[in-house]
């Protein structure tokens, strides 16, 4: 079993486990029947399954679809006074089992928190968590306007404003949370409070890169950014270059002197290897920046680049997402300040994670492999210093550095496989993880949002960090409702 599974305790035979299915969804029945739903509902059938991955299917003993922020008040209290666990999904993109999902408690969903509005002057998009960003952008892009979300269309918006955010526009404005200005949020005494610079403002803090530790959010206020179009795409090369493509993530990596940029270099695997990398501009009338010159140098097998929103790029990203089946992402990360060293961070990747597949492949059929990938994502000083200008965050990196993260991506297709990708992806992060700390570039940094469920991803925030975490939630958390009755997702203790 991973280690992100959730496991409820024992209470010793199925009668009990009935009655504690029954306890949670009893104490919402009496509180919120118009928004509960059992299995031989549409709506639960529905829900119960409205995940991106098979990775987080399971059944949950009810579901409660709340109406707003106050009826999700409502329920949190009355779970709370049952002692009952429940589960929430926002996007439902995270792909560890129990992050957002349970077997026989509550799940709680936000499909019916639909909020999406801009403000009078169009500075600021107010965002409901049942949203993905493609609907963000979509809305978005009729105003000729942006926002620092996600780089996929199907992915939540939720889980990834909580997380930090890694976005198109980062090394303009930072984490995606940092472009948060207001959090509407549900605490774990059932009340409804506004989290932003001067109400709340340690709340505030916490809930950029804190998660689901604290409360449940039911509204992101977030700046937008003007950006009618933008030169973006796929650049893809044959195997024959990969040498002098990871040469260039190198070079950009250790230079980021153009904040309008934003780069995903990865490796894929098949029956031919291909490199990849994603290329973004934010210009209606600059193509080729000379920052790009040594990927673009490197003659293409295909490329998507030009003008278009981001709408249009993130639902074209968004095609490479293919929905219900198995996976597992696992994050990573290295750090230098030169170009030699970024070069030998992402060799020691790519060569420790190369030597490791042919095990992957003799435990698996090829036709049941999906997606293999590798993929890196640089963060650079302004990036950072952006970060810091908007307040800070909880994710604690240094700007003096640079933080190559990297992440490994195994798609595949059969759950009977499910516990040979886990010991191979453990065993393989393992493995680079020693190979680059011998090197001395290793950091303890694991970005969230790319985090497998047998991973910690809050050490790698620093133990001054952690520990003022900590502390905010036990002031708007004290019973630690979050942590136990919410067992799902990354956790504060």
């Amino acid at each position: 079993m991973r280690v992100g599974s959730i496991i409820l305790p024992l209470a010793g035979s199925l009668l009990a486990e009935a009655s504690s299915v029954s306890g949670g969804c009893s104490a919402l029945k009496g509180q919120v029947n118009s928004a509960l739903f059992y299995p031989d509902s549409a709506v639960y059938e529905y829900e119960a399954q409205n995940f991106w991955s098979n990775t987080e299917i399971m059944s949950p003993g009810c579901v409660f679809r709340p109406q707003s922020s106050a009826q999700l008040g409502e329920g949190v209290k009355a779970l709370v006074a049952a002692n009952a666990q429940f589960a929430v999904r926002g996007g439902g993109h995270m792909g560890i089992r129990g992050s957002n999902n349970i077997d026989n408690g509550v799940l709680i969903v936000m499909s019916n928190l639909t909020t999406l509005e801009l403000s009078s002057d169009q500075s600021i998009v107010s965002v409901g968590p049942s949203h993905r960003w493609e609907d963000v952008y979509a809305y978005l892009a009729d105003y000729g306007l942006a926002a620092a979300g996600g780089r996929l269309g199907p992915v939540g918006v939720p889980g990834l404003l909580l997380a930090g955010g890694v976005n198109f526009y980062g090394n303009q404005v930072g984490w995606s949370c940092n472009t948060v200005v207001n959090y509407e949020i549900v605490l774990a005494d059932g009340s409804v409070v506004q989290a932003n610079k001067t109400n709340y403002p340690d709340l505030f803090w916490a809930l950029k890169g804190g998660s689901s530790n604290f409360g449940l959010v039911t509204r992101f206020d977030l700046e937008t950014i003007k950006s009618p179009k933008v030169w973006a795409g796929t650049h893809t090369v044959s195997s024959e270059y990969v040498d002098q493509f990871l040469e260039a993530a190198a070079t950009y990596a250790s230079n980021i002197s153009d904040p309008k940029t934003h780069i995903v270099p990865a490796l894929v695997p098949g029956d031919d290897l291909l490199a990849s990398v994603i290329l973004f501009y934010d210009s209606e009338d600059t193509s080729y920046p000379e920052i790009f010159k040594p990927f673009t140098d490197i003659p293409a097998v295909s490329s998507t680049l030009d003008f278009k929103t981001v709408s249009e790029f993130a639902a074209e990203t968004g095609a490479m997402v293919v929905p219900h089946i198995n996976d597992v992402f696992v994050a990573g990360t290295v750090v230098g300040t030169t170009y030699a060293e970024l070069l030998q961070g992402i060799s020691i990747i790519n060569t420790t994670f190369f030597e490791h597949l042919p095990k992957l492949y003799d435990q698996i059929p090829a036709a049941n492999i999906s997606t293999i990938q590798l993929d890196w994502q640089p963060i650079g000083a302004d990036w950072m210093k952006a970060s810091e200008e908007k307040g800070g965050n909880a994710l604690g990196l240094d700007s003096s550095k640079i933080y190559l993260c990297y992440a490994e991506v195994v798609e595949w297709i059969g759950s009977s496989y499910d516990d040979i990708v886990a010991q191979w992806v453990e065993e393989t992060t393992y493995a680079i993880n020693n190979a680059t700390q011998k090197a001395g570039l290793y950091d303890a940094f694991n970005y969230m949002g790319d985090a497998a469920g047998f991973q910690s991803v809050f050490p790698g925030y620093g133990e001054e960090n952690v520990s003022k975490l900590q502390t905010i939630a036990k002031k708007y958390d004290p019973n630690q409702v979050f942590q136990t009755l919410m067992p799902g997702g990354f956790k504060i203790y």
